[in-house]
């Protein structure tokens, strides 16, 4: 069965969720992140999706002591993406607590050194691919790329790459249904890797629609914190996986 990655995107230390990767429309949410983490991993979550949405503007990592108090407080995976720019960054998650890191705007500006950080940390290493019409966003979600999905992919695929979270912008904190064609497309097109759905998800059906697609993962954030899918929900797709 698919595997559910809850996610917490942070900005000053607070749970907050944009609307399609617009900083000017945040919501922020009530409650401590780690007291939040918490809550998902009794559910019995595997992993959980992390996003240092300042990191991400400022090109460094700006909330890893959120990052400390979630690692101290749950036993499952976390990975974290935001900020990465550099081997100093991706040194200070991963001696904050993460077990994976999430790389997207080095991946396509600098992709030179991400291939070294395959190389180095191997599976640890996500590749995170932000899509806008089609091509890839960085810094934020704020510039774009030069780049297809497909050809970011294609590019490391050499370097052993295993895992890409593709979020559609579009779809982000839409509550509007995953864009599935897309993930169809590209888990066709590279069997070989894991893909994460991310964006868009409003409900368990579309979480059981991508199942059966044969789609490996899927982060859901907006539609857990609005309540559409319960920590309930959660505990008892885990139960019958």
């Amino acid at each position: 069965m698919i595997q559910i990655i809850p996610a917490i995107d942070l900005i000053e230390g607070r749970c907050v969720r944009l609307t399609q990767g617009d900083y000017g429309q945040k919501k922020i949410y009530d409650g401590e992140p780690a007291d939040l983490a918490r809550q998902y991993a009794d559910t019995g979550v595997q992993r959980i999706h992390l996003v240092d949405l300042d990191g991400a503007k400022a090109g460094e990592p700006r909330n890893l002591k959120v990052l400390e108090a979630i690692s101290a407080a749950v036993s499952c995976e976390l990975e974290w993406g935001g900020g990465i720019a550099g081997p100093e960054a991706l040194s200070s998650v991963f001696s904050a607590g993460a077990t994976h890191a999430i790389a997207g705007s080095v991946a396509a500006l600098r992709p030179e050194v991400f291939e070294s950080w395959l190389s180095h940390y191997g599976a640890r290493m996500i590749l995170g691919a932000d899509v806008r019409e089609g091509r890839i966003a960085v810094r934020g979600w704020l510039e774009e790329a030069p780049l297809t999905i497909e050809e970011l992919v294609q590019r490391f695929l050499p370097q052993g790459l295993k895992e890409c979270i593709v979020t559609d912008i579009s779809r982000d904190g839409m509550l509007q249904g995953p864009s599935s064609e897309l993930y169809r497309r590209l888990q066709s097109a590279f069997p070989q890797l894991s893909f994460t759905v991310s964006g868009g998800i409003s409900s368990m059906e579309d979480i059981r629609q991508l199942d059966e697609m044969g789609l490996g993962k899927v982060i859901v954030g907006k539609a857990l914190y609005e309540q559409r899918i319960t920590l309930k929900d959660l505990k008892e797709w885990l139960q019958n996986a």
